[in-house]
């Protein structure tokens, strides 16, 4: 025992000190790597900017990549609903201009985060509930059902999105992201990406001579090739992803115009081949989405509230996506506040998707998340230039019809890359929690086995028996169920959040919280205003009571 001199009559004795968050390593342990709040290899942050030529580019790139989910969303849903292919353009086209809109408006007066605004695979469990309700009913013809279907998907979204506007400005989201820590994003954003995994490889096999050369090509360019000459680091880096897309498609036209897949199963067929998507024959050449266009839309009380599962599911996934851009961008995590009012705009983002009839709601783009990892460019600017692409080729539908086409596999390929980052940009924000602690790595292997575990099994019930786990004679509680446990991001959060606010942590400190909570209040950091404080002018336009 080492024995410490008194202090001296008179002297006040030092406070006190606590214990540092991060101790250093002892002798022999190796070199250690602190805690970076922000990423130190991105180029350019949210509110930095590539030159205008660059930001072009990197633009049509944010477009290509969102592209690939409406495709796949629009070639599941309108088929099943009835709808020709003219049906499906016209489809495709209304859901790219919705994605403009409301990319623009997130940017703007939303998260003001890089984050594109997509079609959602999360609203095709509520919308095949009103496919089969509808596919019952005789109708003179297939087009005739379609359009009856349509409408009710219309009126169903349009009703159920005041919900998300309603806990949007409410600010009843913001205050429930105060239960979240580092140890519950760290599940929530890993699920957001690793959840979607049947949406890359599975997809890359179905036609494995595109997907797998596009997979090792992306790779290959941009990690290996870029290092070959500081000329090619910049072209490599930044834009070697449309470098790939033009090669394999070229060499999927080659294979299609050779004759290899003449003689192969029709699922081949349509994975493989470019001229199976019959977009460019049936898009118009110019038609603008208007209000209401397939007619009024149908109300029905049981489409509304099974509708309402997936527009909260949305609202889970969204949330993870923006703490994931966030990072990637180099913002501080988004405040309460901020969450807040993007939900409610996402709320009135799916009322005029609802309006101008898109087939299904829109949630944050992980995808185009994983390109600002990808690119290392988080510009906000890119981001909204990529909106003039969206709305340009929703207009000019056979040239979007152009880009509409490339085969499946070929954007599957990608997301196996982007997809990836993002479930590693989760895994970084362990770093401000105590990633030692049992009680927090039981939180987070609970939480991320359940994430992918629960919905796996809805997924396969549904496959097997036609129908989720859920199958009561209500079929608006079935469809909300579902709806929730099919979605990994909603049962991470759910699972992550319940148990870091229940079990006992030693202190705040081990869960993070120190670093955590001065980034939730609106003036508890000075950087919250620099990444996410409204443009001047709406200040001036809205009062500030309203901007709260």
């Amino acid at each position: 025992m080492v024995e410490t001199n008194p202090p001296t009559p008179g002297q006040v004795p030092p406070p006190p000190q606590a214990p540092p968050l991060f101790h250093p390593p002892v002798v022999g342990s190796g070199a250690v790597h602190p805690p970076n709040e922000q990423l130190p290899h991105l180029q350019f942050c949210v509110h930095s900017n590539p030159s205008w030529g660059e930001a072009l580019i990197l633009a049509f790139q944010h477009y290509i990549v969102m592209l690939g989910t409406i495709v796949m969303l629009a070639t599941l849903l309108v088929p099943l609903m009835g709808g020709n292919n003219g049906d499906k353009a016209r489809i495709i086209q209304t859901f790219l201009f919705m994605s403009g809109i409301n990319t623009l408006l997130q940017t703007l007066i939303g998260t003001r985060l890089p984050t594109v605004m997509n079609a959602s695979f999360a609203f095709v469990i509520p919308v095949t509930s009103i496919i089969n309700d509808f596919s019952s009913r005789e109708y003179d013809d297939e087009h005739e059902r379609f359009v009856h279907t349509i409408r009710a998907i219309q009126g169903a979204l349009i009703v159920s999105s005041f919900l998300n506007i309603i806990i949007g400005y409410s600010k009843a989201w913001g205050n429930f992201s105060r239960f979240f820590s580092p140890v519950v994003i760290v599940p929530v954003v890993c699920v957001v990406g690793l959840g979607l995994f049947e949406r890359g490889f599975p997809q890359v096999g179905k036609c494995v001579e595109i997907g797998l050369p596009m997979l090792i090509l992306l790779v290959f360019l941009q990690q290996y090739m870029k290092h070959i000459h500081h000329r090619t680091y910049f072209w490599f880096e930044r834009f070697a992803l449309l470098l790939c897309i033009v090669v394999i498609w070229a060499f999927a036209a080659i294979l299609t115009a050779g004759g290899a897949y003449n003689h192969v199963s029709v699922k081949t067929k349509q994975n493989c081949r470019t001229d199976r998507s019959h977009l460019m024959s049936s898009a118009p050449w110019i038609r603008i989405p208007y209000p209401f266009q397939w007619g009024a839309p149908i109300f029905t009380a049981s489409h509304v509230f099974g509708m309402m599962g997936a527009v909260l599911v949305s609202a889970v996934e969204s949330t993870g996506a923006h703490y994931a851009a966030a990072r990637l961008a180099g913002a501080t995590p988004p405040p309460a506040h901020v969450l807040s009012r993007s939900i409610g705009l996402q709320g009135i983002g799916m009322l005029l998707e609802g309006i101008f009839g898109a087939a299904a709601g829109s949630s944050a783009s992980i995808e185009n998340v994983g390109l600002l990892g990808l690119t290392r460019v988080g510009s906000r600017r890119v981001v909204e230039i990529s909106t003039g692409f969206m709305i340009f080729f929703s207009i000019f539908g056979k040239f979007g019809a152009f880009f509409a086409s490339i085969p499946f596999p070929i954007f599957a390929a990608m997301y196996c890359v982007l997809f990836g980052i993002v479930a590693a940009v989760g895994i970084s924000f362990i770093q401000f929690a105590n990633n030692n602690s049992m009680r927090n790595l039981y939180i987070l292997g609970l939480a991320l086995f359940l994430g992918l575990s629960i919905p796996q099994y809805f997924s396969e019930f549904r496959t097997s028996a036609g129908h989720g786990p859920a199958n009561t004679n209500a079929g608006w509680f079935n469809d909300i169920l579902n709806s929730f446990f099919s979605s990994a991001p909603f049962v991470a959060m759910l699972v992550g959040t319940l148990l870091d606010n229940t079990l006992e942590a030693r202190n705040a400190a081990e869960r993070g919280l120190p670093w955590w909570v001065p980034f939730q209040n609106r003036k508890g950091d000075v950087r919250n205003d620099e990444f996410y404080g409204f443009p001047i002018r709406v200040h001036e336009m809205i009062p500030t009571r309203y901007l709260r």
